[in-house]
């Protein structure tokens, strides 16, 4: 059973001190579960950087009963009224206080959101929330003020540091624990194409793994995506390139916009970079209401290229 597991489940850090963050997030953490005690909390930031998985690490640590709401398919308000009141309601069968944690939080209806709002108040005494989301600015403001909110960003110099701790947690994963054979440089690319969802970086390697060993033969599959050819389209005014090149491509959105802006001082001339980056936080932000990400993206891309000059 356990060959077939996902490496995400199976290797999904159980204590805070095995998830892999910078130190002045992991601190914190690691001094609720040295109390016991754990405050509402609003875990915040992109995909597959272990908001969920420290949720669960200090429950797990700490041995208190804990019950985990997919925000995403339980999104209403009768998840609230009857699944979550009935559990907090009643007592830990641990005898310490017990824990909600709702994953994806920012899908959940404003409706139910508003009555959160009291669930939290009324069972403060018996138990804590946990939120996680990828959009904070989709949290209704009266669930921020009843938690600690927790943005799981980067700063200078951590990127680095915590994809080199990323690299080893996989040279161990490869090749003592599942035996597989792996060039580092392989690995160095997968890593960077996907950093930091380390999620996606497990899934990516299962599916690799699966043609017995992940060399440079799979170097091709993996190449990220480039970001001069779409600048090149943007430059030609090429509107049917574009759209053919953002719907062919793998891509994460919020990702995207950050490689198009790391890129402007080399694409853009100078007196344009300005209003790209107003352009482009303007579709960010838009990104997280959007039912259709690829027409924002392109949107995106076609505002920049008819309003910013080339280089």
């Amino acid at each position: 059973m356990s060959e077939h597991m996902l490496w995400v489940e199976k290797y999904r850090p159980k204590t805070v001190e095995e998830c892999i963050l910078p130190d002045r997030l992991k601190q914190p953490f690691q001094e609720y579960v040295n109390q016991s005690s754990i405050p509402n909390l609003l875990l915040t930031g992109g995909a597959g950087v272990g908001k969920t998985t420290i949720a669960r690490a200090m429950c797990e640590e700490i041995g208190c009963d804990y019950m985990i709401i997919n925000g995403s398919d339980e999104n209403g308000v009768d998840t609230i009224r009857y699944k979550i009141r009935n559990y907090a309601s009643s007592m830990s069968m641990a005898g310490g206080r017990k824990v909600v944690i709702i994953d994806e939080a920012d899908y959940l209806t404003p409706n139910a959101q508003a009555i959160l709002r009291n669930a939290i108040e009324e069972y403060s005494s018996n138990c804590s929330f946990i939120f996680t989301c990828n959009y904070k600015n989709k949290i209704i403001e009266p669930l921020h003020s009843r938690c600690a909110v927790v943005e799981f960003l980067l700063k200078n110099g951590e990127r680095a540091k915590m994809a080199g701790a990323f690299f080893k947690r996989i040279q161990n994963i490869l090749g003592e624990r599942e035996h597989i054979e792996y060039e580092d440089k392989v690995i160095v690319e997968i890593i960077k194409k996907h950093f930091p969802d380390f999620r996606r970086v497990l899934n990516e390697l299962q599916r690799y793994s699966k043609f017995g060993k992940i060399d440079t033969g799979l170097l091709a599959q993996i190449q990220d995506v480039s970001i001069s050819e779409i600048i090149k389209f943007m430059k030609e005014k090429d509107f049917t390139s574009i759209r053919k090149w953002v719907g062919s491509n793998d891509i994460d959105p919020t990702t995207f916009f950050r490689k198009i802006y790391d890129s402007l001082y080399d694409s853009i001339k100078p007196q344009s970079i300005p209003r790209a980056v107003l352009i482009l936080a303007d579709y960010q932000y838009k990104n997280a209401f959007v039912a259709d990400t690829e027409i924002n993206v392109v949107a995106c891309l076609i505002e920049i290229m008819a309003d910013c000059e080339f280089v």
